[in-house]
């Protein structure tokens, strides 16, 4: 029995009449999981650096309205309790990634949106001076969009899928040239 594996000649096990030996060589190959393929390009949107010594100032200074001089466990346990909270909420909003897998089947990933990159059929990089238009006036209601306000630049990425009724993609990013580079696209400029 080395080299045979006890499987299902049905699709699924519950429908599973007989079970069968099927050679290991005629088994599909294992798939590899999406998390283990490398990103062709990567980008997290965090956010800008002196949003960090601000929210610390914030809580240092609800900690000192609260601790007031009162003696005890009111005068560290302020500290302790809200020096955390701006961090955490921090972290918490510049979760936001920007990841384009190569390989067999090509992707865009914004946070939990994937989009495969065979249904693009054009991109642009949106300058800053454009931005307000393209989220306001001339935005389409079906649209994705991710937009962070601390993130100056944005890439539209039109779709040509019949059965998404989603016509394209907004998504903020620091980097245009490179994100449109690694979807394979090319750039173009945006009127």
């Amino acid at each position: 029995m080395a080299g045979r594996s006890l499987t299902c000649t049905e699709t699924t096990w519950h429908t599973c009449p007989t079970l069968a030996y099927v050679p290991e060589s005629s088994q599909p190959a294992p798939t590899t999981s999406d998390n283990a393929r490398e990103p062709v390009y990567s980008e997290r949107l965090w956010v800008p650096w002196w949003w960090w010594p601000a929210g610390l100032f914030v809580a240092g200074l609800l900690a000192a309205e609260v601790h007031m001089g009162s003696p005890g466990i009111r005068q560290w346990l302020p500290y302790v309790l809200l020096f955390p909270f701006p961090v955490w909420l921090l972290l918490w909003v510049s979760r936001q990634r920007v990841e384009v897998y190569g390989g067999p089947n090509p992707e865009l990933r914004v946070g939990r949106a994937h989009l495969p990159l065979s249904v693009v059929s054009r991109t642009a990089a949106i300058p800053p001076s454009a931005k307000s238009a393209a989220l306001g006036r001339q935005l389409d209601p079906a649209a994705f969009v991710q937009n962070k306000s601390w993130v100056k630049d944005t890439v539209l990425i039109v779709l040509e899928d019949p059965e998404d009724p989603t016509p394209y993609w907004l998504v903020s990013t620091r980097r245009p040239a490179e994100l449109l580079a690694a979807i394979g696209r090319g750039t173009s400029a945006s009127g």
